[in-house]
């Protein structure tokens, strides 16, 4: 009987004619704008809430018309049963994720593993609809308190609306559109007919993605520290905090107008680290700010809030790379050294670990070297021995880089590090030889 059910409706699918193209009426639309633009011009329509009701009625469905069939997990063969055949399919990737985008007159929708996951919309029927819509709801609410429920039955519409819109734009990348629909949904629920408080992570989303927008556009920067700041007034608080490190990269990201704002960067960190101390990211800025910074802090400031996290969680390559950091900012090179032999003792493959390993034993080679140099040498079997033990740090450099090297074939900066040290090692058993093969390889790929 099941079976029977389903052959029937797919029978009926299949009987029905498919629309031959997305069908959606613009001028109809304009025509209706137009009218409602008359009647609120008019003395006695315009005094109305009832007039401004269906005016917010009509910009919402202008707004939504283009995309009103789609839906997240749609099948894409239900697509030809709503808007017909599409004008084209391509093979697309966003995001470094491909997809296979069918593009209709106004809007393109992403597929992935047969279900609809995504979309762009690429025309729209009237600019800022949405933002039209807002404001005659909000004027129906304030003429006539009484049109509340009808009113917030219409912003529960923008607000659905927007968050939808604003998830599949972080899909598609369209960054700074998804903030803008985050911030029109929390606009919605903020309007006094609401009658609820708003969901404040729609604040902090828009405020990340401008963080994220801030690395192409600069200019998003000041939007993502008013968004995120806003969401701290009003309470709101992420489960991990990451609010103030992205609070700090809004503020970081406009140092170059003002050299104020690297202290206030600093501040949203503190602030933040008081509150998370267990906050890798906040912890990262902080070393990343106290290290690129003159005036901000002393690193060593630094070492026991790392530490502290390190023993929370001992195996977090990242903390023992910071924690390298901090060490190389104060010149502790032992220290440098003793953290990226952690990270490759945990992670032996990793490039950076193997390479900035082999460069803090470099360093602190020299470091040694230095002293030496203004060393004031009575004999020269006290020269010899501290020559000796110069060259067993630096040749404690050459297997890292040899390492970094198998991991990254041909990268130039360890070549030329082990072309350098091998050159100085000569005279040990097997440097001469190691330094013609690096030699010659700095200078193939010197020329390519």
């Amino acid at each position: 009987m099941k079976r029977t059910f389903v052959t029937a409706l797919a029978a009926l699918f299949l009987a029905v004619p498919a629309v031959q193209a997305q069908k959606v009426n613009k001028n109809s639309f304009l025509s209706k704008i137009e009218k409602s633009d008359a009647d609120i011009a008019d003395a006695k329509k315009g005094a109305k809430a009832a007039t401004w009701v269906n005016r917010g009625k009509l910009f919402y469905e202008a707004a939504s018309e283009p995309t009103k069939n789609l839906f997240l997990e749609l099948d894409p063969m239900m697509l030809k049963f709503s808007d017909g055949d599409a004008t084209s399919t391509e093979q697309v990737t966003l995001l470094d994720v491909p997809y296979t985008a069918y593009v209709y007159p106004y809007y393109t929708a992403y597929v992935k593993d047969n279900k609809v996951v995504a979309w762009t919309q690429t025309q729209e029927v009237y600019p800022d609809a949405l933002d039209k819509a807002l404001e005659a709801y909000n004027k129906a609410y304030e003429m006539d308190p009484k049109t509340a429920s009808k009113v917030k039955d219409g912003l529960k519409q923008i607000s659905d609306f927007c968050a939808q819109a604003g998830d599949v734009g972080i899909t598609t990348g369209r960054y700074a559109d998804a903030a803008k629909f985050y911030m029109t949904a929390y606009e919605a629920q903020s309007s006094p007919a609401y009658g609820e408080k708003p969901n404040l992570a729609l604040l902090y989303y828009a405020g990340y993605l401008k963080t994220v927008e801030g690395s192409t556009n600069p200019e998003a920067y000041a939007e993502g520290a008013d968004y995120l700041n806003k969401a701290l007034e009003e309470g709101y608080a992420d489960e991990d905090g990451n609010i103030y490190y992205y609070l700090f990269h809004c503020y970081y990201g406009q140092k170059a107008k003002d050299a104020a704002f690297v202290m206030k960067s600093k501040d949203a960190l503190l602030t933040g680290i008081e509150k998370f101390p267990k906050n890798e990211r906040i912890l990262d800025g902080l070393m990343q700010l106290y290290t690129a910074e003159k005036g901000v802090g002393d690193p060593a400031d630094l070492v026991s809030m790392i530490d502290a996290a390190i023993a929370e969680n001992p195996t977090n390559t990242d903390l023992w790379f910071g924690r390298g950091r901090i060490f190389y900012a104060l010149k502790n090179y032992d220290e440098s050294i003793a953290s990226f032999s952690k990270i490759v003792e945990l992670k032996p493959d990793m490039y950076e670990g193997n390479y900035y390993l082999g460069v803090f034993y470099a360093l602190k080679g020299d470091a040694m070297n230095k002293e030496m140099n203004e060393k004031q040498y009575s004999s020269q079997a006290d020269y010899d021995a501290d020559l000796k033990t110069v060259n067993a740090v630096y040749m404690s450099a050459v297997p890292w880089f040899e390492k970094a090297l198998e991991l990254k074939p041909n990268d130039l900066d360890a070549v030329e590090f082990l072309k350098s040290l091998c050159f100085r090692l000569r005279d040990e058993e097997g440097m001469m030889d190691k330094f013609k093969k690096y030699n010659e390889l700095y200078n193939q790929l010197s020329n390519k």
